[in-house]
């Protein structure tokens, strides 16, 4: 198929030169006509064939591979027509008048048979398979049936594939195939990655050099009973990790694996090669583990959000005076992590670690683990509870309300945490009915539909109170009387203030609230808060000075009126723990500049997100690679700023985000960049504008970038890098790139000196070996 699409493009092109001025005057009308309309005609069978050759070779009929052979002769066809034409040498009148008259007949022949053959190709493109379908994880035949009605009538046209642990649910969906077990090699590879790491080596005799013949020999005996298990294999592996290399501590993993893997593929062979992973850790980790049950399977569990659950549980207990809760919180889930048993999930431009899931594997073995040592009551239909039983904590994931019999018989004085879901809802019990309530969150439940909160003022030893997403307009004012509350989480509500007694929570760490919804007097009396999120200081310029005793702080989002940025500086400067700062202004469409040149940014900054028109005079101080360390993003405005600027960014070690602006009055005459080899060596994503002139990319420059976004003038850019084939903006020197877009400034260029410079940065973006989306426009 390729070689069919490379020849109807060598044609294509043939056919414009013969186009061009040195021989369209030969042809008569009838031909040029003619020609044009092959040109047109192969044109778009070419885009047809490229889509057709798109589809794996295995799924090609044999009318395809036929289809690619016609097309072929084809294009020699008329390559010998066109050489034909354009032989050289004069020809007498006759001769000339016969050469014309084949070529016309052959034309008009070969148009037909171009005629039959698109319609060929559309034929073979439409039995084709253009989508592929993965569905993961099906537990039920009846799920697969709801997902099969969804589903076109035929099944022409799509490919499916399910994974499921129910050999029934395979036969239901179309036939089972087992996949098979990992080969020894395979193996040996994922075991001694996890294991040594950087030290790994990409051939396994390397690595088997590197250990004595007693500890090769129990690996290979630890990977025959993972049995070729992926999951088994790494969380031995996280298990071998923690342990010194001798033989001793290396069989004794092995000979607590017992039968293993390598003649079953048993669950509870499984769960005894996770279990081992659970008791080699220290009891703090497998009780912060056990506690992630209250989470239904698959569910995306957001790092903070479960941390300062933890914390409210008791589960954290501070080791030392410099440490926060918080931070020993992250350090054992950094753990969790290390070890294999969550699954972290990463923004994908910082890099950083939001969220975790929980292998459906281990998640049955902590649900099992859980229920029996009495951690959590799981009411989702597959773990549950005798009404006799006390409860200590709950987790309601999916109930109906004649399963909710069981939970009102049932003594719930004794219940420490509530954790609800939207499917279960239905059998939350009223607030009045919890006595020692600790932790209660409703996240995306409705309360709008009669849930009471008139009793939240009576659960005195609450410490988590999430309300996320709840459907709720205000909180009652007995929630003051809540004075253990560590977090209160209300953001997406329709609720446009705080109460008053909210000041009262001398223990409160985070507040989440919307933009939109103020704070009372007297929120600088809460100096235990770390986050704090949104602030609107919109309404009193009063509430910056109460900010400034929040010395705590870690997490700081604030609205602000355009000019008060100056007031905020002495406040920002008391606060040196901060590592998330976001700074919104609103007012009228006057730029602030340097309202905030005063300010030094905290040394331990990881975001620093100001929205413009907040501006800089100058790049802050300290903004360099010996003092922010930790910075990954940065969205920024600067008044002045230069080449020395741009390079003092580029050496953030760092740095994955950057979006920057800078004012055009400001850059001189041309006001071009170029960014060097070695400059920013982590960053993601790229934003730039108000520059004049363009940024050049040096081999080298920025190896990790894959969104690139930037603004320049057409003029500038025709003085500093256009030569005779079009612009060298370098953008091949970016190997990582898969999205661009640039925006053309045309003041003072012609359209056709725009139109010249849009193509040739679009044909710059096609070249590139990764065909990166791109949009270009003046």
């Amino acid at each position: 198929m390729e070689t069919a699409t490379g020849a109807l493009s060598r044609v294509s092109t043939r056919l414009v030169l013969l186009l061009t001025d040195e021989y369209k005057y030969n042809l008569p009308k009838s031909m040029r006509e003619g020609t044009m309309f092959l040109q047109s005609e192969l044109e778009s069978l070419e885009f047809a064939l490229k889509k057709l050759s798109n589809t794996p070779t295995d799924q090609l009929n044999i009318q395809a591979e036929i289809l690619a052979r016609d097309l072929s002769e084809l294009s020699d066809d008329i390559e010998d027509i066109i050489d034909t034409h354009m032989t050289p040498g004069k020809l007498n009148k006759k001769a000339k008048f016969n050469l014309m008259f084949r070529c016309m007949i052959a034309t008009h022949m070969i148009a037909t048979q171009i005629g039959d053959i698109k319609s060929r190709v559309s034929e073979v493109h439409e039995r084709c398979p253009r989508y592929f379908l993965v569905i993961d994880d099906i537990w039920d035949i009846s799920v697969w049936q709801t997902i099969r009605r969804a589903l076109p009538d035929n099944d022409i046209g799509y490919i499916i594939i399910t994974t499921t642990r129910n050999f029934g649910v395979a036969e239901e969906v179309g036939g089972a195939y087992k996949l098979k077990p990992l080969s020894l090699s395979n193996s040996q590879k994922l075991l001694y990655r996890r294991i040594f790491g950087n030290e790994n080596k990409d051939n396994i005799e390397d690595i088997d050099k590197c250990l004595n013949k007693e500890l090769a020999e129990v690996s290979k005996r630890i990977l025959q009973k993972c049995g070729g298990v992926p999951l088994a294999i790494v969380t031995t592996a996280s298990l071998l990790a923690s342990k010194a290399r001798n033989e001793i501590d290396w069989y004794d993993v092995y000979n607590s694996i017992g039968t293993g893997l390598s003649d079953s593929t048993d669950v509870v062979n499984m769960r005894k090669i996770l279990s081992l992973s659970y008791y080699e850790m220290p009891s703090h980790l497998r009780t912060c583990l056990l506690y992630l049950s209250v989470f239904p399977e698959d569910y995306k569990i957001e790092k903070d959000r479960l941390i300062w659950m933890w914390i409210a549980e008791g589960f954290i207990q501070c080791e030392n005076q410099g440490k926060s809760l918080f931070a020993i919180g992250d350090s054992y889930f950094n753990e969790l992590m290390n070890r294999s048993m969550i699954q972290p999930i990463y923004e994908r431009y910082t890099g950083l670690i939001y969220a975790c899931h929980v292998h459906d594997m281990v998640h049955d073995l902590i649900c099992f683990l859980s229920s029996e040592e009495n951690l959590v009551t799981i009411l989702n239909g597959v773990w549950y509870t005798s009404p006799s039983k006390l409860f200590g904590r709950l987790s309601l994931q999916y109930g109906k309300e004649d399963n909710s019999k069981p939970l009102r018989i049932a003594s719930l004085e004794h219940v420490r945490s509530a954790v609800v879901f939207p499917s279960a809802f239905c059998v939350m019990p009223v607030l009045r009915r919890f006595r020692v309530l600790r932790v209660l969150n409703l996240q995306d439940c409705d309360l709008s539909r009669g849930y009471s909160l008139e009793y939240l003022g009576d659960l005195f030893h609450l410490r988590y109170l999430g309300l996320c997403a709840t459907h709720i307009a205000q909180l009652p004012q007995q929630i003051g009387n809540l004075k253990f509350l560590q977090t209160l989480d209300v953001r997406g509500n329709n609720m446009f203030s705080l109460p008053s007694t909210v000041v009262q929570l001398k223990n409160l760490m985070c507040l989440y609230i919307d933009e939109f919804t103020r704070v009372p007097n007297g929120i600088g009396s809460l100096t235990n808060l770390e986050v704090l999120s949104t602030l609107d200081i919109t309404v009193s310029i009063d509430i910056i000075e109460e900010l400034g005793q929040l010395m705590k702080l870690r997490v700081l989002h604030i609205l602000l009126f355009i000019g008060w940025s100056g007031r905020l500086v002495e406040c920002l400067s008391k606060l040196q723990n901060i590592e998330y700062l976001y700074i919104k202004i609103f007012g009228d469409n006057q730029w602030d500049f340097g309202g905030l040149d005063a300010w030094v940014a905290p040394r331990h900054l990881c975001r620093l997100d100001i929205e413009w028109p907040c501006w800089f005079s100058t790049l802050p101080a300290r903004m360099n690679q010996s003092y922010l360390l930790d910075l990954v993003y940065l969205s920024i405005a600067v008044r002045d700023f230069g080449q020395v600027n741009l390079e003092t960014l580029g050496r953030l070690p760092a740095l994955r985000l950057l979006k920057l602006s800078v004012d055009p009055k400001n850059l001189g005459t041309l006001g071009g960049f170029i960014i060097g080899a070695g400059l920013f060596p982590c960053l993601v994503l790229f934003q730039f504008g108000g520059s004049i002139g363009p940024i050049v990319f040096q081999q080298g420059a920025m190896p990790r970038l894959e969104i690139l976004n930037f603004e320049f003038c057409v003029q500038a850019a025709r003085q500093i890098i256009c030569n005779g084939d079009g612009p060298e903006l370098g953008l091949g020197n970016l190997p990582s790139l898969q999205d661009v877009k640039i925006y053309l400034r045309s003041r003072g260029a012609s359209k056709e000196e725009v139109r010249e410079l849009e193509a040739a940065l679009r044909h710059a973006a096609e070249i590139h070996p990764n065909l990166p989306k791109h949009q270009i426009c003046g």
